[in-house]
């Protein structure tokens, strides 16, 4: 049905590529382009490996993703309907110009942030609104788990269980052990920078700001753990307060465990997640970049990766009745089960199914509109049954308040 260019080879990627591989009725031809083919032609190596039976026909590129003139040649030569952009959240920007260039769609799942700032915002991307408009192309931002799927559920909190959401609470606990002593289960470089920077929560109109892990609480996640929690700023919560403007506070939590926040602390208090350069034998290094070379790459983490995540969206209101309502909206993915489907740990796998639904529920044509936008600003409904078909079933739990005030 549709030739789509995949660009990144990491964990998520992977992912991506193999959900497509299953549903080859829509993705009939997919290029992986990435700066280091290899890692691109090791996934199309295991897919030939064990979906034998695929008729997607894949193939792999070398692109330069901060490369423009590169970008459009390569988009050019293949011709493909949409791009999958599941590389660095700095070279968002440079993909939707080419995308724009060449008039073709777009999809990523993680909004942009520039490479020497630690501040990461839709206000860069949102201006492409009226350029994706023109042109009748659609530009979907963060269709991930988180982003992405967090906005589903505030959606379909919002088509079919709540007059005026009050209270948002977004929740991502892993429960998992990847049998290291310190490793990101994503690009280590991104990951540490969100956590070390200041975190942020929307209430009464306004953000509040607080130092890192500074507020936490035990939060139980269903058929999984009760595990403390911390706030810290999400992508999300800036479009969610934007598009539901009843919402009067909204947090996100995560889970971490007290190894990898005494880890954390250590490499922090050593200066090695700054992302400001030094000078190292005549060479301009960013010790968190150094940083990110020596810890473990997250796709390697997958094989033996045992415990299950879980991340949902708790809503709090005046329910469709009129009543006071409290209801969760969630998923619980196996890292095991990852594996043996798509030798993948459960972090990748959360944030490449949905990539996949966005880009099918586009190419089908029930998400396709021109112009920029948000996940929580389509209709939920196909996600939600995407979700539960292609490996992400999703539950509900009425009447219980899990995350406290």
């Amino acid at each position: 049905m549709s030739k789509v260019i995949i660009i990144g080879a990491g964990g998520v990627a992977n992912v991506v590529a193999k959900k497509c591989a299953q549903n080859d009725q829509v993705f009939t031809e997919v290029l992986i382009a990435t700066r280091t083919v290899a890692k691109a032609d090791k996934i199309v190596a295991e897919i030939k490996e064990h979906m034998p039976h695929s008729k997607a026909v894949f193939t792999t590129a070398t692109v330069d993703a901060d490369n423009v003139p590169e970008l459009v040649g390569l988009i050019n030569d293949f011709g493909p309907k949409m791009v999958i952009n599941v590389a660095l959240p700095y070279q968002d920007l440079t993909i939707m110009d080419a995308c724009l260039e060449t008039g073709v769609h777009y999809l990523d799942t993680a909004n942009y942030e520039p490479k020497d700032v630690a501040k990461f915002e839709y206000s860069w991307q949102w201006a492409y609104q009226d350029r994706f408009k023109d042109k009748g192309l659609m530009a979907l931002l963060g269709c991930g788990f988180d982003p992405g799927a967090t906005q589903a559920f505030t959606a379909w909190h919002a088509k079919h269980h709540f007059q005026e959401i009050h209270y948002l609470d977004i929740v991502d606990c892993n429960n998992g052990n990847h049998g290291k002593a310190f490793a990101t289960n994503f690009n280590p470089e991104i990951n540490i920078r969100e956590i070390t920077a200041n975190g942020r929560y929307w209430e009464n109109g306004q953000w509040v700001e607080t130092q890192p892990l500074e507020i936490s609480q035990d939060i139980y996640y269903p058929k999984v753990a009760t595990r403390k929690s911390f706030v810290l700023y999400h992508e999300e919560l800036e479009s969610l307060v934007k598009h539901f403007p009843t919402i009067k506070r909204a947090r996100f939590w995560m889970t971490f465990g007290e190894a990898y926040i005494k880890h954390l602390n250590v490499l922090e208090g050593i200066g090695m997640t700054s992302i400001e350069p030094i000078d190292f034998r005549g060479m301009k290094v960013a010790p968190i970049e150094f940083l990110k070379a020596v810890l473990p790459a997250p796709e390697s983490l997958a094989a033996g990766y045992s415990g299950q995540t879980c991340i949902g969206v708790q809503a709090k209101g005046i329910g469709k009745d009129g009543q006071p309502k409290v209801h969760f909206v969630y998923n619980v993915k196996d890292h095991a089960d990852c594996y043996r489907e798509v030798q993948a740990q459960g972090v990748s796998y959360t944030t490449g199914v949905p990539a996949m639904i966005g880009a099918m529920l586009m190419l089908q044509g029930e998400w396709m509109q021109p112009g920029v936008w948000n996940v929580e600003q389509l209709d939920p409904d196909p996600f939600f049954d995407a979700m539960n078909k292609w490996g992400l079933p999703i539950s509900e739990l009425a009447d219980i308040e899990l995350v406290k005030d």
